[in-house]
């Protein structure tokens, strides 16, 4: 059986995917075909339904959650992996709560912020912690540094490998949003999971639950197995920087949620509905939760 499959080429994706594509492991007669995009093309997929299996922003699937059912395995969630609010000048926290950034004798109200997407958990932390920052345009993940350094936005909101990347480039952390959400919550910070159609059959999610699990332990077991797979998606990182950005985003939860890791997920979700900023949801959420 085939079916398509997105996820990003970021180096936390292709680590965990490369057993099951590359069919390292045995994956119950399921083949696929892949496609690869930055986290926010594959949110817009999954709002029409595009795929059969995808990578997406927790913010993503709350809207989604009527197509989609979440798997227990491949999803990024943690601490100190937050998204990160950067700029080229020292920018004060309660300036940015205020909708405001003071930079010497100069100020400027309402500042153009750099998102990597309406539907990325990264925005829903933004305006969990600057509900005021309103002024927002949206750019691909890795152009955000840039389109600082450049005047083109007055702060950026940075995710993936650029968290390593920011300071080589004289850029100043204002605040890190996931630190922000542990330090008012407790929990680990859901950034992306890994959705199966509903229109499956619920043998084959949880066939696809499964062979999941197992390419998430073949490349913790074989870290180095996928190194050539990883390194031809990673443009021009480092092989230091590759690892350090799996180090961050693949854990504990990517190979099984667990209690802990479901309680992050609805607490997110449930601190969004409080806000009114995703629509109610009915379906059940996890994959797991529902009856074989």
């Amino acid at each position: 059986m085939k079916l398509t499959l997105g996820f990003s080429p970021c180096p936390n994706d292709t680590f965990i995917f490369d057993a099951l594509i590359h069919h390292k492991i045995d994956t119950e007669g399921l083949d696929f075909e892949v496609f690869y995009d930055d986290v926010e093309t594959l949110n817009q997929k999954a709002f029409r339904g595009e795929l059969d299996v995808t990578k997406l922003s927790y913010h993503a699937f709350a809207y989604v959650a009527d197509k989609y059912v979440l798997l227990d395995s491949g999803s990024a969630l943690g601490y100190g992996v937050g998204p990160m609010l950067i700029s080229d000048v020292e920018i004060s926290i309660s300036d940015l709560k205020e909708g405001q950034i003071r930079n010497g004798k100069s100020e400027i109200r309402n500042p153009l912020i750099g998102i990597p997407g309406k539907y990325t958990t990264a925005n829903f932390l933004l305006g969990y912690a600057f509900p005021n920052a309103t002024n927002k345009v949206e750019l691909v993940f890795s152009d955000i540094e840039n389109a600082v350094l450049e005047g083109r936005v007055d702060v950026g909101l940075i995710i993936h490998e650029n968290r390593f990347t920011y300071q080589d480039k004289g850029l100043k952390k204002i605040l890190d949003l996931g630190d922000y959400w542990e330090k008012q919550t407790g929990c680990a910070i859901p950034l992306g999971g890994i959705v199966a159609n509903r229109n499956l059959s619920l043998d084959v999610q949880h066939k696809l639950n499964r062979v999941l699990r197992k390419s998430v332990e073949f490349a913790f077991a074989n870290p180095k197995s996928g190194l050539e797979f990883i390194r031809s998606h990673a443009q021009e990182m480092s092989e230091e920087v590759m690892y350090k950005h799996i180090e961050l985003y693949v854990n504990k939860y990517s190979i099984d949620l667990g209690e802990e890791g479901r309680k992050a997920i609805n607490l997110l979700f449930d601190t969004a509905l409080a806000n009114q900023t995703i629509p109610a949801i009915k379906e059940e959420l996890f994959l797991t939760s529902l009856a074989h």
